[in-house]
Parts: structure tokens; C-alpha cells; sequence
């Protein structure tokens, strides 16, 4: 674990899937039956994990192309098919999205002091339909200025500008912002946009990533993240 002070904190930005839940399970659920629709065999909780991260279109384009061994750029598929299997998705998702996924063990914890501080904000590339479902389920509504899906602005992840925008609804500059997210993709939203970035080392990224991201700032478990926020001065 290697955790560096950043500049002084305004706000903090957590990343949802594998950083704040783990929602594979419900995911995998939505994507196999999707599969199941088109005549297709299921894929394991790893398989679709590895396809996460960048959206649901990526995601299905990903999960439309298997035998997968790893993600790859997303593959051409047939236009016509993939809006078909992803307005599927977006629906099966949305009957399951809640059903299995559940914080990881100290997240309650790290919301409720890290908030008790500063601003928080979502900032997750999930359809905010499933997003705002799986806040209100967890309890989470309190805790989160703002709340921005994938959907809600026409970029998303690694795309800076969506950060840039809650950092700006927060009255924040950007380099006062702690983005905290489990993999290659947050990181270079926060590079891009100019924040901190802290990697949580318990989310999804892929094993070629880990050892870029590991040169950071990051946390091994959910109270080393508490700690290091509590180190900070306010």
C-alpha cells in the first residue's frame, strides 16, 4: 500500500463498481440473459468482470463477441443486433441491478467520515436509472452531492469533462479533488482532468494495469482507506 498526501481536499469522487460495490454478480446475471435471448451460451462472473469498465455499450459489444479471453478493444458487431442486445441488457439489468450487489466490508464507514468532511460526489459510467436504484437501496441518498451516470452527459469515463463538471457544481477546483476508483480508466479521467487519483486495490482492474496503477497513491482495503482520509487535514 503506498499512500502519498495529495494537495488539500475540497471534495472526494468515488468511483461505484468494484470501488464502493461489487456488482459482477447482478451484471453477470443481466448479460447472461441477454445472452440466453440471442441463442447464446453464459459467460463466468469472471468473464463479464474483466469486460467492465467502460459502459454498458462496451460491455455488451464485449459480451456479444465471446469466446473472450480478456477485454479487447470493443469489437465490431452487427449495429443492428447490438442496439437489440443492448436496449435487452439495459432492461435485464434493470430487474436484478439491486439484487445482488453489495457494498464491500468498511464502505459504509468511509462514506459516512470522508462526508462528515467534504463534499462527495458519484461519478460511475452505470446508467443512472440502475445508479440512483442502487444508492437508494444501499441507503447511500445522503451521502453524495451529486450523482452522474454514464448516461447523464454525452462523454463518460475516461472523458475528464464529466469530473470537471461535478468538481465545478461543487465549487471545487480540480486539483483539490481526491477521484477514488479501481482502475485504468479512473485514472486517466483524473489525469486528464487534473485531480488526484487514488487506486483501491480490491476492484476490477485487469492484472496488465495493476503494477501501472500500484506506482500511486493507493489503499489495500476499505479501512486503509479511511485511515488515509482521516490523516488529511480538512
Amino acid at each position: 500500500m503506498t499512500l502519498r498526501r495529495p494537495p488539500r481536499v475540497g471534495a472526494v469522487v468515488f468511483d461505484l463498481d468494484g470501488t464502493l460495490v461489487d456488482s459482477r454478480p447482478d451484471i453477470a446475471a443481466a448479460v447472461n440473459r441477454t445472452r440466453a435471448d440471442l441463442g447464446l451460451a453464459p459467460l463466468s462472473l469472471e468473464a463479464v468482470g474483466a469486460m467492465m469498465g467502460e459502459g454498458s455499450r462496451n460491455l455488451v459489444r464485449r459480451a456479444l463477441a465471446v469466446p473472450l479471453q480478456r477485454p479487447a478493444p470493443a469489437p465490431e458487431v452487427d449495429e443492428v443486433l447490438f442496439e437489440g442486445a443492448h436496449a435487452r441488457f439495459l432492461v435485464h439489468y434493470a430487474a436484478v441491478c439491486t439484487a445482488e450487489t453489495r457494498a464491500y466490508a468498511g464502505i459504509d464507514e468511509v462514506l459516512a467520515d470522508t462526508g462528515r468532511r467534504w463534499p462527495l460526489a458519484l461519478l460511475t459510467n452505470k446508467p443512472i436509472a440502475m445508479t440512483r436504484a442502487l444508492v437508494a437501496a444501499l441507503g447511500w441518498e445522503g451521502h453524495f452531492r451529486a450523482v452522474v451516470g454514464g448516461d447523464s452527459l454525452p462523454h463518460r469515463k475516461p472523458d475528464p469533462r464529466g469530473l470537471l463538471e461535478v468538481a465545478a457544481g461543487l465549487g471545487v477546483a480540480p486539483q483539490a479533488v481526491v477521484l477514488v476508483g479501481d482502475s485504468r480508466i479512473d485514472a486517466e479521467t483524473a489525469a486528464a482532468a487534473g485531480t488526484t487519483f487514488l487506486w483501491v486495490e480490491w476492484g476490477y482492474a485487469l492484472p496488465e494495469d495493476r503494477e501501472k496503477l500500484a506506482n500511486g497513491p493507493s489503499a489495500s482495503s476499505p479501512s486503509a482507506l479511511r485511515a488515509w482520509f482521516e490523516s488529511l487535514p480538512q
